[in-house]
């Protein structure tokens, strides 16, 4: 009989004041079955959302410089390589190569003035082994 994973603990980001609203992302390092990954946590209309750092169009990392993925008007996630607009609220694609998929979205939350991160089955924290 298969028993279930207990679902992961919370993992902290940053402090809740780190984000600005449609500021500078906070860009944080996970792995997705396996793989490492980079992921990003922004402020955008007074909540704070997550997504993998992957385009749908092509999978390379988006921001144009690290921690910044919002257009010039402050209005879209829009990926630096191939300008794939997405719709920061959700991840939908809105314009661009990126066609009719989202980004992928990591729970997140903020408690008492802080950010969490919650690991999902597929998309786990990185572990750094203690030296020897």
């Amino acid at each position: 009989m298969h028993t279930p994973e207990a679902p992961a603990p919370a993992e902290p980001l940053c402090a809740s004041s780190d984000l600005a609203e449609r500021g500078q992302a906070l860009v944080f390092d996970v792995l997705q079955y396996g793989q490492p990954v980079r992921a990003f946590a922004l402020r955008f209309e007074g909540q704070v959302v997550a997504y993998l750092n992957r385009c749908l169009h092509v999978p390379v990392e988006m921001d144009w410089r690290p921690g910044e993925f919002l257009d010039s008007d402050k209005r879209f996630i829009l990926c630096s390589t191939h300008g794939a607009a997405y719709e920061p609220q959700d991840g939908r694609c809105v314009a661009g190569p990126c066609g009719r998929g989202r980004l992928t979205a990591l729970q997140v939350s903020e408690i008492d003035g802080q950010v969490y991160w919650y690991p999902s089955r597929d998309i786990r924290p990185v572990s750094f082994d203690a030296p020897d």
